[in-house]
Parts: C-alpha cells; sequence; structure tokens
C-alpha cells in the first residue's frame, strides 16, 4: 500500500496540482497526530482545571497570583492550565494512600456497605467499580497472546487474544471430556475495546509469533499496519537432535 512518504518513480509525471495535493497530504499526516495529541492534551487539563479549581480560593489561582506577583491590571485574562491536573494528582495520592491503609480499607467497606442497600445508586457504583478496577488495577493479569481461530465458520479466519484458561461450569460443560479449553477474545475493528468472549478447545487456536501489541494494531487498522517479519532461525542455529532418540520423539520435537 502506498503512502504519502513514498516516492513516486522516475516516469511517473506530476501535475502542479497533484504536487501540491501530495505535499497537503505529506503535511497531513506528519501534522495530524501531533496536533490531536496536543489538543486532547489540553483539552483534558482545561477540563480538569475546570472542575478542581473552584473549588481552590480565587487567592491562590495562578492567574491571580501571577497578577499580584508581577502587579499587572487585574482586569488582563490570564489562562494558566495545570494547576487543576497537579492538585488533582495530589488528591488522588493521598486518597489512595489512605485508602490502603486499615482505616481507609474499613471506611470504605461501611461506604460499599451503605451504597449495596441503595437501589438504584449499587448499580451505577458497581458498574463504574468494575469497569474502574479492569483498567486501572495494578496487576499483571493481561492477554497473553495473539493467536488465530476460525470463526464465524469454518475456512474463515479472525484474529483473537488468548485471555486464560478456561475452568470451572465452563470446561466440564463443553468440548470433548478432559478436552482442554481457552477463553479468547475476539476485538472488532477498529475500535478493539468491544468484542464477544469465545471459548474454544486449545486444539482449535493458532498461536501467533507476533505481539499482543503488534496485533492490536492490526485490528485498530483494519488489516493496514502489518508487524514487521521477525528474521527466521538458520539452519546451524538449530541444535541436532541426537541419534539416540526415537522417530517418534524426534518428530514431537520438530513439531
Amino acid at each position: 500500500m502506498n503512502t504519502p512518504f513514498d516516492v513516486e518513480p522516475p516516469h511517473h509525471k506530476h501535475t502542479l496540482l497533484g504536487s501540491l495535493r501530495a505535499s497537503f497530504l505529506t503535511g497531513l499526516v506528519v501534522i495530524a497526530p501531533v496536533g490531536l495529541t496536543i489538543w486532547l492534551i489540553w483539552s483534558v487539563v482545561g477540563w480538569i482545571d475546570g472542575f478542581v479549581l473552584p473549588l481552590v480560593p480565587k487567592a491562590y489561582h495562578p492567574d491571580r497570583m501571577i497578577q499580584d506577583f508581577f502587579g499587572l491590571d487585574p482586569s488582563l485574562q490570564i489562562n494558566v492550565r495545570g494547576l487543576g491536573v497537579v492538585i488533582f494528582l495530589i488528591f488522588t495520592i493521598l486518597v489512595g494512600w489512605v485508602a490502603k491503609g486499615f482505616i481507609g480499607r474499613s471506611l470504605i467497606r461501611m461506604a460499599e456497605s451503605l451504597v449495596e442497600r441503595t437501589p438504584v445508586v449499587r448499580t451505577i457504583y458497581s458498574g463504574i467499580k468494575q469497569i474502574s478496577e479492569t483498567i486501572f488495577a495494578q496487576s499483571e493479569r493481561s492477554f497473553e497472546k495473539a493467536c488465530l481461530i476460525e470463526y464465524p465458520r469454518r475456512g474463515i479466519w479472525a484474529l483473537g487474544f488468548i485471555s486464560t484458561d478456561a475452568k470451572g461450569e465452563i470446561t466440564a460443560k463443553s468440548g470433548e471430556p478432559g478436552e482442554e479449553m481457552v477463553s479468547v477474545f475476539l476485538p472488532t475493528t477498529p475500535n478493539p475495546t468491544s468484542g464477544f468472549l469465545l471459548f474454544f478447545p486449545k486444539s482449535d487456536v493458532i498461536e501467533l509469533d507476533m505481539s499482543v501489541e503488534d496485533a492490536a494494531k492490526l485490528v485498530i487498522s483494519a488489516g493496514l499496519v502489518y508487524p514487521p517479519e521477525r528474521p527466521k532461525a538458520a539452519k546451524s542455529d538449530v541444535l541436532p537432535l541426537p541419534d539416540t532418540m526415537s522417530k517418534s520423539e524426534k518428530e514431537r520435537r520438530k513439531g
């Protein structure tokens, strides 16, 4: 696939309008990610400041402090962003530090027990709590590997992510007796945060060598961004199997 950065062959002639169009597209590819990133950060910082700064006394607002320090006209508008983010970070760290203590855990349990007895609030709170724990939980649980599965029918392959080995009732009531099952998350394109949870026999799942990050890029780009191919191991790097092994053992190790 061609990109705006690709150099056209010498025999391909451009008109002036075509050259300007190609240069514009190239500049857009360079500027758009940087501009959107800056805009998003600026907007988020402004949103946090707008929520936090009204809770801070006006004498401690950064624009008021700058005006008082330099003796500027009070009617002069100075937009200083970032103080609300700093206050929010400090406040969040303090709350987390208290919550990890015995008193904090006890207070949280009392508050959650009160919320659980409130009909409408408990539904909203439990949903937000599950989402927060999934996104921000400090655990090492994540997708193990990228894989290929035949979905939605035989002969059509889909890219998925292996979550964990299936356990309990799922394993007992699915597949053949004694067959290992794995849970696979099948993401949608181009939004990989939504998808389907599927359970497959382990023998029907093909694990890929590409990393989970590369597979996610492939899903988000709708198949346009493929990971670079890994160099294949040279024959000299493969250790020969000892002659004392049986033929079946050699075939098993080669496979």
